[in-house]
């Protein structure tokens, strides 16, 4: 699950669905699933597209208006505009990993939503009917780098014969945050709207576009269970002031190997 929040923006929150990805020996060819890790001087790339269950709630200030937000998963997956996109990719060699995580959304949404009060005057009346244009992207790059391994057996250099092992990677990198938005007031008869644009019987507050960048450390646990099933748990801190206020990242999910087919593994992930 993953939670921010900014000044005079939106708290978001984002669950997670089901993903699906394949695992790609850059370096080597894997021979089949029960093989062990590559060697520690040959690179690794791992791709995974995924799936996020996302839903809005808290208050949404555009140019001076407020607008109360409510709005489910299934509402907003029924009220997307473009197809959304959400990817993970990992480079691995040896105790060093590069990262890069990608989301994108965007979607226009009436449903729970509701004018809340005016910060700033505006002449006639509105009603309460408002309606929300949101878009969103998130790039999170950084690198990993593993800090302590074990072996089931105790050994400290985390081989087995049975292939488990545990370690903990410490993280550090940038979180980059787009958002663009707009708020649509139903009006009646000619008010004057004051610097809102007018369209039909919409008042339109746009905000342009909003863009900040969160420096984000955290750390991660990896626990193999066998060859081609393993857990991750991990969690990340952002913001500090420097971009947003503050941010938070949670996330566990099992892996496990169903397919090897020219040297690439392909894995389910939940």
């Amino acid at each position: 699950m993953r939670s921010i929040q900014r000044h005079r923006s939106t708290k978001l929150t984002l669950m997670t669905l089901v993903a699906i990805g394949a695992t790609l020996g850059a370096a080597a060819t894997v021979a089949n699933a029960e093989e062990t890790e590559p060697p520690a001087g040959k690179w690794t790339v791992s791709f995974m597209p995924y799936g996020w269950l996302a839903f809005l709630n808290g208050d949404i200030t555009v140019k001076g208006r407020t607008a109360a937000v409510d709005i489910s998963a299934k509402q907003i997956i029924e009220h997307l505009e473009r197809m959304p996109w959400f990817s993970y990719a990992e480079a691995r060699k040896g105790r060093l990993a590069l990262y890069n995580d990608l989301f994108y959304s965007k979607f226009g949404i009436s449903e729970g939503v509701s004018f809340r009060r005016v910060e700033r005057q505006v002449g006639g009346t509105l009603d309460a009917a408002a309606s929300l244009d949101f878009e969103q992207t998130i790039v999170e790059v950084g690198g990993a780098y593993e800090i302590a391994r074990w072996s089931s057996a105790g050994s400290s250099n985390g081989s087995s014969a049975s292939g488990s092992y545990t370690a903990v990677d410490v993280l550090a990198g940038a979180r980059y945050w787009h958002q663009k938005m707009g708020i649509n007031l139903d009006v009646s008869g000619g008010v004057s709207i004051g610097d809102l644009i007018k369209s039909g019987n919409l008042a339109i507050a746009r905000s342009g576009s909003v863009d900040w960048v969160d420096p984000v450390v955290g750390a991660r646990l990896r626990h193999r269970l066998a060859p081609g099933k393993e857990l991750v748990v991990r969690g990340d801190v952002g913001g500090f002031g420097a971009g947003g206020q503050f941010s938070w990242n949670a996330l566990a999910t099992y892996s496990w190997d169903f397919a090897v087919r020219n040297g690439v593994s392909y894995s389910g992930v939940l």
